[in-house]
């Protein structure tokens, strides 16, 4: 067989995830009413998107236009190719930190490498059906880089809030600390008032979906408090020349036209090095838009699809670089405001897209005076929503495992990277896991009725047999427990309450086999099934042992004494040579 034949036949044989979109599946029974509220929705997020994109853009070390241009081709595929009826797709404050660190660390250009690579990587993870596999990732180490990493939002947004003269902030947690320390002589009062009162403003501004009372009230509360932030802060500063930092003065406006289409600079030699960077865009982006999706269900009675979602979130993040975006996955704010504001289906995410697009094309020279304090306290006020804070406060009724996992995952996020500390989390919520699977299997005495000779002896176990608890068995497989004075001829193992057992018990297991028939003893085993059953025959101790795999206790009890008879035999036997 050719290797083309061969590698059309392994792949025949992998499960892979059907491409399907949500979309097309809406579009089967569609009608005037849905397309009636998916407008009506479509245009309140992309209102509330308008601000978080540019913000987010800007946080993240790149022109605010490049946050909106991922909200518009991001935001439209992910609705148009994702798994998930109502999800919002854009940039998001969980990628701002590592969007920050990877420009720092390797550039401009290399971001976009690594935007596309996180993209193939999405949409694989999509297609061979890796989207539920993320639900095993603990929600300690989920809760502790979420937290870590609102922190450093809040952090790289000191500068803008309280309008110090930075040329630009470090990318490390006590590097920002030390800069802002440094330069606290140079607050711009301006731009605190107007942060404060932002902040504030975005803070108490009522939401429309509970408001009530008169028409007029439920209108106005319509309107998203970070827009009205928006408008107001830069009327202000454009009657009243207020001297703070704007996003003209900054970056000389927003492009008044659509993306171009750029290719990345490719170097082999750099792009090697960044595999950490795709993986953590794609793991983080895989994690943030699954618990959005798992969130939206919640509110609408509906199930997502994780795999075409991580296919549609790949398929965006391939696409996004070359037109000037950065990483983009599912939006938990937006897509709430999405289902609280009537989205019926993935047109409203469409509609968003088209929304911004129409704003950049018609009103981009007004954004030049929207100053970057009010910016700066939009993000403030998303790191602070983002942030599980009450679970801190609740760390003394969870267990230590849950306390050491959360806890190192939230410093090394903050202290280093989201990288290290996701690796590090996993690692140490491993360690805790098998230490509790270590605890809870038992090796203990089983007790045999009185007329059983002394020279049988029985064990029951429970729990897991693996790596971390083979020791539990090393009381009973201790070979000098075997030819010692007293040893017992016949060792029952009751294996009715072990779950699983690996590789490693199971060479334990055939080792102490082969002791014992070297003394002229044997083991029988009890109670065997599901897969410590299977792993007995698969490494061929059942064969080995033959009669001695028993069913159950009563079985073996009655089996030890035919045992014992074909013992005496052979002894006799061999005495008689």
């Amino acid at each position: 067989m050719s290797f083309k034949e061969q590698l059309k036949s392994t792949l025949h044989h992998v499960p892979l995830a059907k491409f399907s979109p949500v979309f097309l599946q809406s579009m089967r029974s569609y009608n005037r009413h849905q397309l009636t509220r998916d407008v009506s929705a479509g245009l309140t997020v992309g209102m509330v998107a308008l601000p978080l994109a540019m913000a987010f853009g800007i946080a993240s070390g790149v022109p605010p236009e490049a946050g909106l241009y991922t909200a518009i081709i991001a935001g439209f595929l992910i609705s148009l190719f994702g798994g998930c009826r109502v999800q919002i797709g854009g940039p998001a404050g969980a990628f701002v930190v590592i969007i920050y660190g990877i420009i720092a660390q390797y550039g401009l250009s290399n971001l976009m490498l690594a935007t596309l690579g996180s993209g193939i990587i999405l949409f694989f993870m999509g297609l061979f059906k890796l989207g539920g596999f993320i639900k095993f990732i603990p929600v300690s180490i989920v809760i502790g880089f979420t937290n870590g990493i609102a922190v450093m939002i809040g952090m790289q947004q000191v500068k803008d809030f309280l309008g110090l003269t930075v040329e630009k902030m470090p990318a490390d947690f006590f590097g920002m600390v030390s800069t802002v320390l440094a330069n606290l002589h140079t607050i711009n009062p301006w731009a605190l008032g107007i942060a404060a009162a932002s902040f504030l403003l975005i803070k108490f501004w009522p939401k429309g979906y509970q408001m009530s009372g008169p028409q007029w009230k439920k209108w106005l509360a319509h309107l998203p408090g970070t827009v009205v932030v928006l408008v107001l802060s830069t009327a202000l500063v454009s009657l009243f020349n207020v001297p703070v930092e704007t996003i003209g003065s900054k970056f000389g406006g927003i492009p008044q036209k659509l993306p171009d289409f750029t290719l990345p600079d490719f170097d082999w030699a750099t792009a090697k090095q960044l595999y950490g960077p795709m993986l953590t865009i794609a793991v983080l982006g895989s994690i943030e838009s699954l618990l959005c999706a798992r969130v939206s269900d919640t509110m609408t009675d509906d199930r997502h699809d994780p795999n075409q979602e991580l296919m549609g979130q790949g398929i965006a993040n391939m696409v996004v670089p070359f037109f000037g975006g950065i990483p983009a996955t599912g939006t938990i704010a937006r897509t709430v405001t999405n289902i609280k504001s009537g989205a019926a289906s993935p047109v409203a995410g469409m509609v968003h897209a088209v929304t911004l697009l129409v704003v950049i094309l018609v009103a981009a020279p007004l954004a030049s005076n929207i100053p970057l304090s009010a910016l700066a306290a939009i993000l403030v006020f998303v790191a602070w929503n983002m942030g599980n804070w009450r679970e801190f406060l609740r760390l003394r009724q969870m267990t230590l495992s849950y306390k050491a996992t959360l806890v190192i995952t939230f410093l090394l996020t903050v202290i280093f990277d989201l990288t290290v500390a996701v690796e590090v989390g996993l690692v140490v919520a491993c360690i805790f896991f098998l230490m509790r699977m270590n605890n809870i299997t038992v090796v203990e005495p089983a007790t045999l009725p009185f007329n059983i000779p002394e020279t049988v002896e029985a064990w029951h176990v429970k729990g897991a047999l693996f790596f971390g608890s083979v020791s539990k068995l090393e009381p009973v497989t201790d070979p000098a427990r075997i030819h010692g004075a007293g040893a017992a001829r016949i060792v029952i193992l009751d294996f009715e309450d072990l779950l699983n057992i690996d590789n490693s018990a199971m060479d334990q297991i055939e080792a102490f086999v082969r002791a014992l028939h070297r003394h002229n003893h044997e083991l029988i085993i009890a109670g065997a099934s599901g897969h410590p059953l299977r792993q007995l025959e698969r490494t061929g101790i059942a064969r080995e042992l033959g009669a001695n795999l028993v069913p159950d206790m009563e079985f073996a009890v009655a089996r030890c004494r035919v045992v014992l008879e074909e013992l005496d035999r052979k002894e006799a036997a061999k005495r008689g040579e």
